[in-house]
């Protein structure tokens, strides 16, 4: 088989790497929080024949870090960041981290997410409040105050720039290292009664879509044209043998 076949077909692999991940942040062109999913293509070389043979990589999947848009709701519960930090969260037996401030009180007086997962202090504990008591004020550096009473302070992180994060559920997750309390508080603060939203742009996944769409159907014609290349030399070398 022509290494142009190969190589089309490298393409096409990639590209449909490529629509599927597009396909999912659409989906969550709504989830709070949510970051998109980007991927980032490399050269492979083969030595297939004489000459090298440059094919497309499967494409390595990367999280951007964009900040989303950030909307007011009202909302003393509801919580956003400015900046380039993280809310960190215990789910299960692992602490994630993600930037969907929408919170809710438990019955126990527990801050947690909508989802019901405790949002953590820079200690790494729960914040306990009191579920009859007034609406808490929180100040730009996560300092939670309810009525008279300092009642904890919500967490801000940072996850080292360049490191891979690994999606966990929604808009949570993983770091490859290890996140450290932010000491800068410079460099990020929170909002209270604002959303921050999915860094999702509509307009621009259905254009990477479009231009995917017909990247891969040039790739697809052209692979058609070598196969019927082919052929036509078989028919022609068959009736002169």
């Amino acid at each position: 088989m022509p290494s142009s076949t190969y190589v089309s077909l490298s393409a096409q692999v990639a590209m449909e790497n490529r629509m599927n991940s597009i396909a999912r942040n659409v989906a969550n062109i709504n989830t709070a929080g949510y970051r998109a999913e980007e991927i980032s293509f490399s050269e492979t070389m083969s030595d297939v024949s004489k000459a090298p043979v440059s094919f497309v990589s499967m494409g390595e999947t990367y999280i951007s870090r964009q900040q989303g848009a950030i909307t007011k709701t009202g909302n003393a519960l509801d919580l956003a960041i400015e900046g380039e930090a993280w809310f960190s969260i215990q789910r299960g037996n692992e602490v994630a981290y993600t930037r969907d401030g929408r919170l809710n009180l438990d019955q126990t007086g527990t801050l947690t997410t909508v989802n019901g997962e405790p949002i953590l202090s820079a200690n790494g504990t729960p914040i306990q409040m009191d579920p009859e008591g007034d609406s808490p004020y929180v100040q730009a550096d996560g300092e939670v105050v309810q009525g008279e009473q300092n009642v904890g302070r919500i967490g801000l992180f940072e996850l080292n720039e360049g490191e891979k994060l690994t999606r966990y559920g929604g808009s949570a997750v993983l770091p490859e290292g290890i996140a450290f309390p932010l000491q800068d508080l410079t460099k990020a603060r929170i909002v209270q009664g604002f959303v921050e939203g999915s860094n999702v742009n509509a307009m621009t996944e259905m254009t990477k879509l479009i231009m995917i769409s017909r990247a891969f159907e040039s790739a697809a014609k052209a692979m058609e044209t070598t196969e019927n290349a082919q052929s036509e030399a078989i028919r022609e070398l068959g009736s002169t043998s």
